[in-house]
């Protein structure tokens, strides 16, 4: 399946209120999604057939159509089933989630106030983001060339399609040079994220992780807050210099795609992956997998 292209997939997914054959899911060259990025989506993964904190993410994707200023003409119910809907009709047990809202064709202009709000959710097998042997022992990352935005130049709280292409950019010449990823900082030149996922690092024992004041908070990373306060971990949310990343001894990335992941090597930083990934590594696995009532 990894080399098919997903135009060309078999089975079905969800598109504008029911299930289709997966090819029949089509959009056309004028739609205003595609030339002025008026879309947003989610990633969702599914564990052992359910998908994790998927009220979340379906919620999270409503605030995001809000902020680019249109409504999803579905209920969050109706959304939550249609992403179920699609890992029924894929029968998929472990693997991801793609809701997406985005302005179609009426009107190909900046202004689109008449068009339809298209809404499609698909489900497919993706397994780890990065080469499983890489997980604990740890990426390597470039610092990427671009930053994250100021809030009053994008809107930073959504997960819209547009934010991405810098992401897009300076993972594709991260990858020209042989790393895995890019982190990128931010438009005051603090470290931000890397291009798809936030970013942790140890000193001492204590976590420390960028304040996301102009980039998303991800629900996998307040996830992995959650289970290192469990774990007793003091963790500080802070605006982190480039300069500090000497000062650190791990490194690690978190999101719904590349789950928790060690990192070994940011541009000439080094680090060594140690206790508290693995730890956090383990526990984030335990967390997503369904839990098995008592009888």
């Amino acid at each position: 399946m990894a080399d098919i292209p997903f135009d060309q997939r078999e089975g079905s997914l969800w598109f504008n209120g029911e299930l289709v054959p997966w090819t029949d899911a089509k959009v056309h060259v004028l739609t205003h999604g595609l030339h002025y990025a008026s879309c947003v989506f989610e990633g969702e993964r599914v564990y052992g057939g359910e998908i994790f904190k998927l009220r979340e993410h379906t919620e999270r994707l409503f605030k995001s159509a809000e902020i680019l200023g249109f409504e999803i003409p579905y209920s969050i119910e109706e959304i939550d089933d249609a992403c179920r809907k699609a890992v029924a009709a894929q029968g998929i047990v472990d693997g991801y989630v793609r809701p997406v809202a985005w302005r179609g064709s009426e009107m190909m202009a900046v202004s689109a106030q008449q068009n339809k709000i298209h809404v499609a959710a698909a489900c497919w097998e993706w397994p780890s983001y990065f080469d499983p042997a890489l997980r604990l022992k740890g990426i390597r990352a470039d610092i990427a060339e671009y930053r994250r935005p100021s809030p009053e130049t994008a809107p930073c709280d959504s997960k819209a399609a547009g934010l991405y292409m810098i992401c897009t950019i300076s993972k594709h010449a991260a990858e020209a040079k042989g790393y895995a990823d890019a982190l990128m900082m931010d438009y005051r030149g603090y470290v931000a994220e890397m291009t798809g996922a936030n970013v942790f690092f140890v000193k001492d024992g204590v976590l420390h992780t960028p304040t996301p004041d102009c980039f998303l908070d991800g629900i996998t990373r307040r996830t992995v807050m959650d289970l290192a306060r469990k774990r007793g971990y003091e963790i500080i949310e802070r605006h982190i210099k480039p300069e500090e990343l000497n000062d650190f001894s791990e490194c690690f990335i978190t999101g719904t795609a590349v789950e928790v992941t060690a990192v070994a090597e940011i541009g000439p930083h080094t680090f060594t992956p140690s206790t508290i990934t693995q730890t956090l590594m383990d526990d984030y696995s335990a967390e997503v997998q369904p839990k098995v009532s008592a009888a």
